[in-house]
């Protein structure tokens, strides 16, 4: 079922490491712009959990191909 398949384990393959990468890339590259700009606080703080959260939650569409 669905629910079980998106709590299942789904290993890298040859096909998703390199989308898992560039994800990962381009939120660390955002993720300094905003520690370029914005003064450290609290909303800073939460701009960069968000990206984070972001490569998270695309990362798992990959592993999970688009059944969520």
């Amino acid at each position: 079922d669905k629910t079980e398949y998106v709590f299942t384990y789904h290993p890298p393959t040859e096909t998703t490491i390199p989308k898992y990468n560039a994800i990962r890339e381009a939120g660390l590259a955002f993720a300094r712009v905003i520690e370029d700009n914005a003064p450290p606080s609290a909303d800073r703080t939460t701009a960069i959990r968000k990206i984070r959260e972001a490569v998270m939650t695309a990362n798992a569409a990959i592993a999970c191909e688009g059944i969520s």
